[in-house]
């Protein structure tokens, strides 16, 4: 039991990734269905509401759970959350061509394009926040 309890504590940080970026890319799935099969709307619309709610729900829980943010003061925090918008940002419009080559270059469905821009995006996504967002040993409330 202290072997898991120890590979746990080692590796906390990618498995809690792992978990909230799988349930992170079912809230993506979940809207860009709803909007784009339920709702009708181009995948263009379809791929930028479920970005926004995607990325909320991944700074809620990137912050508190996966990188265990101290950030208390505004001034911090609101570097905090910039660096992760600005970092989604990236991530989303290179996640945002590969569903456009996919669909509109390839002619294939776009839910499947969908998710495999999502696998992308969830490993960029970690790097930037582990070594750049949520940098463990970065000067705090700075």
């Amino acid at each position: 039991m202290k072997t898991v309890r120890h590979l746990f504590n080692k590796y906390q940080d990618v498995l809690l990734y792992i978990i909230f970026g799988g349930l992170t890319t079912v809230v993506n799935v979940i809207i860009f269905s709803v909007c784009y099969n339920l709702l009708h709307t181009g995948h263009n619309i379809a791929y930028a509401m479920a970005w926004f709610w995607a990325v909320l729900f991944a700074y809620v829980t990137n912050r508190t759970w996966v990188f265990h943010s101290t950030q208390v003061k505004k001034t911090a925090i609101f570097k905090e959350i910039w660096q992760f918008y600005t970092a989604r940002i990236m991530t989303g419009l290179i996640g945002y061509a590969i569903l456009i080559f996919g669909v509109e270059l390839l002619r294939q469905d776009a839910n499947i394009w969908n998710i495999i821009q999502n696998v992308f995006v969830i490993i960029a996504n970690y790097i930037l926040s582990k070594l750049i967002i949520f940098k463990k040993g970065r000067l705090h409330d700075n």
